[in-house]
């Protein structure tokens, strides 16, 4: 969540910045500085209760010393009826302040001040791109549905039946092809690029998707199971994994801390019907690698430079084209300060699609989970800053795979990097 404390330092610094996320917020925002203004002054007149109450018990001391029954009594009756003031005015700044806090909940992270400003995708920046490995085909190529179900690993009938719409079963070469692209990424990560292997649990709770901003404000994308208390599937490995220090004070020498985790994600794509309805692009259930750091603050930048870097890695070594784009104010994330995707050329479509999106969270979700470092000193604790990354969401890739390296006998040809996975060369009919 925001730090309260800097929108009351400077507003209007706030109030530009949810202007350049698009506006929608602002009105939220304003309802939080208004409601600041009134907690705070209620804050201040129970200290001058607080005051006044300390003040009536020192006048009866003296009376009681001067034996003034009748001036002690009515002390006393001052004082306790500034003890139920008080306690009136307790309860009223609880209620003010668990309002406050479900508002502040509710409201984005702000920009960092390097971020593109822009209202939606049209205004994001192209970084970089290594396009070295597009290949100029001699036939029309197809999309991944196309190409996957021609060679029999890919069945969105039978997953239809199974399971309904935007769900897909993998059948024999595909059902490896999956399992190789999720080792690849786990070997590269893990062994080269120095991060520490977790199989998290798939069912958390409550306070665990609050913690990285899914909850309250992205309840109807998630899946919830009913039972007591309630539990939700996650959306992806970010939430278990950047909440496992929910609630800790780290050593300042124990950080940076870095996390890659394969699991199923569940989302139920809410307000995305019609967009992206073909092959695994957008589905309710699909794999993911994902990659987490918690760092200091003034590492957190650095950080999200090398957390791209280890993402497009995987790229690089699938000989995969791809772009890097960085996201304009209006099309970050919910917790994000900072992001970058990467897209993959995707021939069958003629585009460009995301396959990753890394960013900087500062210290929005820490604040949410209260996750906290000590300074080496001893003397200061402070909030860590948390980023996120997939590394890569599996489906994507192997979808790209299957457009990239088609061939136009109709067979897939393995990436090189696959192959001592795989245990082929080739997918063929």
């Amino acid at each position: 969540m925001l730090d309260i404390k800097l929108v009351r330092a400077n507003p209007a610094q706030a109030k530009a910045a949810m202007t350049d996320r698009g506006g929608r917020y602002l009105p939220v925002l304003e309802e939080i500085i208004a409601k600041d203004a009134v907690y705070r002054a209620a804050l201040a007149e129970i200290e001058e209760l607080r005051s006044k109450r300390n003040e009536v018990s020192k006048k009866i001391q003296v009376a009681k010393a001067a034996k003034d029954e009748a001036a002690a009594q009515a002390a006393m009756a001052e004082a306790n009826a500034a003890k139920e003031a008080v306690k009136t005015r307790e309860e009223s700044v609880g209620a003010q302040e668990a309002e406050l806090n479900a508002l502040l909940l509710s409201v984005p992270n702000l920009p960092h001040e390097s971020v593109v400003k822009g209202g939606g995708p049209q205004d994001n920046k192209v970084v970089s791109e290594d396009i070295s490995n597009k290949r100029e085909f001699s036939f029309k190529p197809l999309d991944h549905h196309a190409v996957g179900e021609k060679l029999g690993i890919l069945d969105f009938e039978t997953a239809t039946k199974l399971s309904g719409s935007r769900f897909a079963l993998l059948k024999g070469a595909g059902a490896r092809l999956e399992r190789s692209l999720t080792q690849l990424m786990l070997d590269l990560h893990t062994q080269e690029n120095g991060y520490t292997e977790i199989f998290p649990p798939f069912l958390v709770t409550p306070e665990t998707m609050t913690g990285t901003g899914q909850l309250p404000k992205f309840e109807e994308d998630l899946y919830k199971v009913a039972s007591e208390p309630p539990l939700y599937l996650i959306p992806t490995a970010e939430v278990p994994l950047t909440n496992m220090f929910r609630g800790d004070i780290l050593k300042e020498e124990d950080l940076p801390k870095r996390f890659a985790a394969y699991t199923v994600c569940f989302r139920q794509e809410a307000g995305s019907y019609g967009k992206d309805t073909r092959g695994l692009i957008r589905n309710h259930q699909f794999n993911k690698v994902e990659l987490v750091w918690l760092t200091r603050p003034e590492d957190s930048m650095a950080a999200l430079e090398q957390l791209r870097a280890d993402a497009e890695k995987v790229l690089k070594v699938l000989k995969i084209p791809y772009r890097v784009l960085e996201l304009c104010t209006g099309d970050m994330g919910f917790s994000a300060a900072k992001t970058y995707d990467l897209e993959v050329w995707m021939p069958g479509d003629n585009m460009f699609r995301e396959i990753s999106s890394c960013s900087n969270c500062t210290d929005f979700q820490a604040r949410r989970m209260n996750t906290r470092f000590k300074r080496a000193d001893g003397k200061k604790t402070e909030f860590v800053h948390t980023l996120n990354g997939s590394g890569l969401a599996v489906g994507r890739t192997f979808a790209a795979i299957l457009e990239n390296y088609q061939q136009e006998d109709g067979s897939v040809t393995v990436p090189d990097a696959l192959r001592k996975y795989m245990g082929t060369d080739k997918i063929t009919l």
